[in-house]
């Protein structure tokens, strides 16, 4: 029976440590850490259009992306016939440094100067890009309902009005427009309204018909990006990277890259709520639309490795000399969650906390509220895992007691095993009679255990996927929650407090079991030489924490040092 004990107590740990080392991957379905990654896009190729996921007109949206530098024009223009240059324009925020391309005033590159680059010292985050290395753009344009037409897309040359491209000191927002060349006499007029201190910007679609007959295109709006994960990924472990949607229907709705590409992406089609986003760990893009406009949702692979999602809004005829205005948003940025919250009610679930989403919000908010004490957010860890011991209190200690009483019986255990090794029916029979005699539950330590197993999942979910702790010190040598120890302190002292803890837990009566019970913490401790500092100092404060609990019922039940 005590084989058995033991046996279960490490399925529950071994489990644990799956759910947060495979299960993790598995569940978001990422390859194996071990395969390759895919071959990486070649951002100055045209990109093909190889048709769309949806049911509706997504095939029609234009998808080349000709590199920076080159010359387009519109076949069809009515206006200048000649070719127009493409140039960048650069507009600077408070808390964004955006580029445009002037090639359908496309959003083509975004950093974030409130958050430094973790593996580029002196750099600023970048999220969305064109580069030889990474792309990812946000895109909007117009499309025919029926084939044959032809109206200003996002490879539409456009050019920006004049003003100020910069929001100055003392200044609350900053407005930048763009205009199309009239395409078969179509134009579209793009503003983007920017505000301090935000990553959401409005983004205002006027159309103007200009021709002699009534059109009724079709606005979409889209997110481009190849199939790569983030630069400077941990191989120890793996967070979400791909599209998703959200509809007031189905919730939130993500799907790998791989999905699309097999055709196999689940996602409701149409709606008249929600946004669709493209999400990686600690930031994301989202296009929004207001609530009650119709949109068909698509998603489709451009390229060998490029994918798109989007939304394809249908608009009410536009008679001639008329125009018709789409009011849209498009954030960019952290994961901060109140923010997101705040933005659109479900914007905050590109935070990813995975299936145990309903513990982990609440332990969110719980330690938002410590760090808004404490101003610290490693002192918040600490006493967010505090608050937990103390309200689990009970259960450890009907667990420790029961583990406690096991190491008082050992000692008989093990004499009663080897003295009737050769008969063990009898042995059984033997070992059932101390266990009454001693009012001892071989499996009383089991069950407290893993009640708090899905808690402790949930708040390592919440510290990897939280933004907050990226930069984030803590004392000394701790600058930033979200890197690894840099001198690998807390690494030792946590495989150090683990073999305390397995000295204090009673020994098995297999020596090979007795072998594993040491073997395997200092397995799973090598993962933590390489985890966020954050994740770390939780798991130490977690084990220093029970171990003065398990010393201390120990010491009441006279077993310490057994």
């Amino acid at each position: 029976m005590n084989d058995i004990r033991r046996t279960i107590l490490w399925v529950i740990f071994g489990f644990s440590m799956v759910l947060l080392w495979d299960q993790w991957q598995i569940y978001n379905g990422h390859k194996p850490t071990f395969f390759p990654s895919p071959p990486k896009a070649d951002a100055t190729a045209p990109v093909a259009n190889n048709g769309a996921a949806s049911a509706n007109a997504s095939s029609g949206v234009p998808v080349a992306t000709p590199a920076s530098g080159q010359v387009s024009a519109v076949p069809g223009s009515t206006q200048g016939g000649g070719a127009t240059p493409r140039e960048h324009i650069e507009v600077r925020t408070d808390v964004l440094r955006l580029t445009f391309d002037s090639e359908g005033a496309s959003l083509i590159r975004t950093e974030f100067l409130k958050h430094e680059d973790a593996h580029h010292k002196g750099a600023y985050v970048v999220l969305l890009d064109e580069s030889k290395d990474r792309v990812y753009l946000a895109q909007t344009g117009l499309i025919a309902n029926t084939a044959g037409g032809s109206f200003p897309t996002h490879k539409t040359p456009m050019r920006v009005m004049p003003g100020e491209r910069e929001l100055k000191a003392g200044q609350d927002s900053l407005t930048v427009q763009f205009e199309s060349v009239a395409v078969d006499g179509v134009k579209l007029l793009k503003t983007y309204t920017f505000n301090r201190g935000a990553y959401d910007m409005g983004v205002k679609h006027e159309v103007v018909n200009g021709s002699s007959a009534p059109v009724a295109p079709q606005l979409y709006l889209q997110l481009v990006r190849d199939g790569n994960k983030p630069e400077g990924e941990s191989s120890f472990y793996s967070t979400f990277t791909g599209p998703a949607v959200y509809t007031s229907a189905k919730k939130y709705q993500k799907f790998e890259f791989s999905d699309i590409e097999k055709g196999k992406a689940e996602f409701e089609k149409q709606a008249n709520d929600g946004y669709i986003a493209m999400v990686q760990h600690y930031f994301a893009s989202a296009w929004l639309l207001p609530d009650n406009t119709r949109r068909d949702l698509f998603a489709r692979k451009v390229d060998q490795n490029l994918f798109a999602v989007g939304m394809i809004v249908p608009l009410e005829p536009i008679a001639p000399g008329a125009k018709k205005e789409v009011q849209a948003s498009f954030f960019v940025g952290p994961q901060e969650e109140h923010k997101l919250e705040a933005l659109y009610p479900g914007l905050e679930l590109v935070k990813d906390y995975g299936w145990l989403t309903i513990l982990a919000k609440p332990l969110y908010w719980l330690l938002d509220k410590l760090y808004g004490l404490l101003h610290n957010w490693g002192w918040s860890i600490v006493a967010l895992v505090v608050l937990l011991k103390i309200g689990f209190y009970w259960l450890n200690a009907q667990a420790y007691r029961s583990m406690a009483k096991m190491k008082a019986i050992n000692p008989r255990i093990m004499e009663m095993r080897e003295r009737l090794k050769d008969n063990p029916q009898q042995m059984q029979m033997e070992m059932m009679k101390i266990y009454r005699e001693e009012k001892v539950n071989p499996m009383g330590g089991c069950l407290p255990i893993a009640i708090q197993i899905p808690v402790f999942i949930a708040l390592y979910w919440v510290l990897l996927s939280t933004v907050e702790m990226r930069n984030a010190p803590w004392i000394g040598w701790i600058h930033d929650l979200a890197a690894p120890d840099p001198f690998f302190i807390l690494p030792v002292l946590m495989t150090l407090s683990t073999l305390l803890q397995t000295w204090l837990n009673p020994t098995p009566p297999d020596p090979m079991q007795a072998k594993l019970m040491w073997i395997m913490p200092l397995a799973f401790s090598v993962m933590f030489f390489f985890f966020p500092s954050g994740l770390v100092l939780y798991w130490l404060t977690n084990n220093i924490l029970s171990i003065a609990q398990q010393w201390l019922i120990n010491k009441q039940l006279g077993v310490l040092g057994r």
